[in-house]
């Protein structure tokens, strides 16, 4: 251990050096001691003293002036500094009733803006650690590391705020857009949960996709439930009060009768968007399919090197205004090799102008644009861009709702499910469901706190 500071003499004379308070920075305490220890690995630790400073203090039960009982120390881990563990001993001060009949006896002095009872970290470590978590994409592994303890210390200490966080109602105040996805949080065998089991592999995702003052979308995960249903999202919109479920005026989702089923059912109200990059995806999956189909009924099996259509597979998926002069050219040629291949260039073209109705800058022209393709594409002799043409009847009111509602879309959504993948990365998996919730409504956006700034 390191010779004494300043702050060790300070004491010595009877006062605290404001200074290395004002350093420390914790409100209602002095520091009498800073010293550097060698931790286990030969890790070198800050080591900081503190003590609340003397004043007069009155029994809590009889209100008797009490008189000091001395002081026993409680080790805390804080967060790091200058590059540093940080170990902050406090020096609780203990009181005795003056009242011998009073039942009060003796107890000692707690803040719980230092740390609350039988905590293992300052209560600035802990929002340090959710901070870090929050912004900078950190894991709980490697915030133990910094800190100079155990995964298991932190996520305990943390955990009770992010479920104090999670269980506010307040955070579902003021949702106007609602957008739905599923999310696959597990790949592993379904085992029955209680069993060794993870439960479910797809979860149920709700995304906050109202506008700010400026107009922008900043979107904000909601909640994470187990299952993929129309029962699920239904009991989760039932759950909410009356209030969130008036308020909500556009939903937004992909192609999923379940969802679209509890929205009528729950949102009676609201305006069901069905999202442009999905029907785009159905639009280009209906050409991939007419594609592989023609190649099969030509060469009698799937596409290899030298094929023209095989060759051409990804310029099929690109939009024409984003061809280069030599990618149209190699569509061209492929397309002239073979008279049959003019099916695929017939389905192409059809997928192009599902496109061009949601890459228009004119929502009245991508509405009309909108209603041809659901006019002429059930009537198409190519059997894939019907079947497409039929599920766009189907949806026709939701289809046609995003030119109704300032382009609302699931992108936020799917911004969302990103992050969540990238926190799935960084942890390198969760068994436990319940935990990886509150992580990944804590990056979503969804758990807010005031020391987020």
């Amino acid at each position: 251990m390191s010779e004494p500071t300043a702050c060790t003499r300070a004491r010595s004379a009877s006062r605290y050096c404001s200074r290395c308070d004002l350093l420390v920075g914790l409100a209602g305490f002095h520091v009498v001691e800073v010293c550097e220890r060698v931790g286990r690995g030969g890790r070198a630790w800050l080591r900081v003293v503190v003590e609340s400073p003397p004043r007069v203090q009155a029994c809590r039960s009889c209100g008797v002036l009490a008189h000091s009982h001395g002081r026993r120390e409680v080790r805390l881990v804080d967060a790091p500094c200058f590059g540093r563990p940080v170990e902050v001993v406090w020096r609780k001060r203990t009181w005795r009733c003056g009242e011998a009949a009073c039942a009060g006896r003796s107890w000692t002095e707690r803040d719980d803006g230092l740390a609350g009872p039988r905590a293992l970290l300052t209560t600035r470590a802990c929002w340090w650690a959710i901070g870090q978590m929050r912004r900078e994409h950190a894991s709980v592994q490697g915030l133990a590391r910094q800190l100079g303890t155990a995964w298991r210390t932190v996520w305990r200490a943390i955990r009770p705020l992010l479920d104090a966080l999670a269980a506010d109602e307040s955070r579902f105040e003021g949702v106007s857009t609602l957008g739905v996805d599923e999310h696959v949080w597990h790949h592993v065998s379904t085992k029955p949960e209680g069993r060794g089991g993870r439960g479910p592999k797809e979860l149920t995702g709700m995304v906050d996709l109202s506008r700010d003052e400026k107009g922008q979308v900043q979107a904000r995960l909601l909640d994470l439930v187990p299952g993929r249903s129309a029962a699920v999202y239904a009991q989760w919109l039932n759950a909410r009060n009356e209030a969130f479920r008036a308020g909500v005026g556009v939903a937004t989702l992909d192609p999923f009768q379940g969802y679209k089923n509890a929205l009528d059912d729950e949102l009676e109200d609201a305006v069901a968007v069905l999202d442009a990059f999905h029907v785009v995806k159905l639009g280009t999956a209906a050409v991939d399919e007419v594609r592989r189909r023609v190649q099969q009924h030509i060469h009698g099996h799937r596409g290899r090197k030298g094929d023209p259509l095989y060759g051409i597979r990804l310029i099929l998926r690109c939009g024409a205004e984003k061809l280069t002069d030599k990618q149209r050219h190699r569509l061209e040629v492929a397309i002239a090799a073979d008279e049959r291949h003019e099916e695929v260039h017939l389905a192409w073209q059809c997928a192009q102008r599902l496109r061009a109705a949601y890459t228009n800058p004119s929502l009245a022209e991508g509405r009309r644009i909108a209603q041809e393709v659901l006019g002429s594409f059930p009537t198409c002799p190519i059997p894939e861009i019907k079947r497409l043409g039929r599920t766009l009847k189907q949806w026709k009111a939701a289809f046609l709702a995003y030119f109704d509602t300032g382009r609302a879309s699931n992108g936020g959504t799917e911004a969302i499910n990103g992050l969540i993948e990238l926190h799935r990365r960084i942890a390198r998996g969760f068994r436990n469901r319940d935990n990886y919730r509150l992580r990944m409504l804590l990056i979503g956006g969804g758990l807010d706190h005031p020391h987020r700034k």
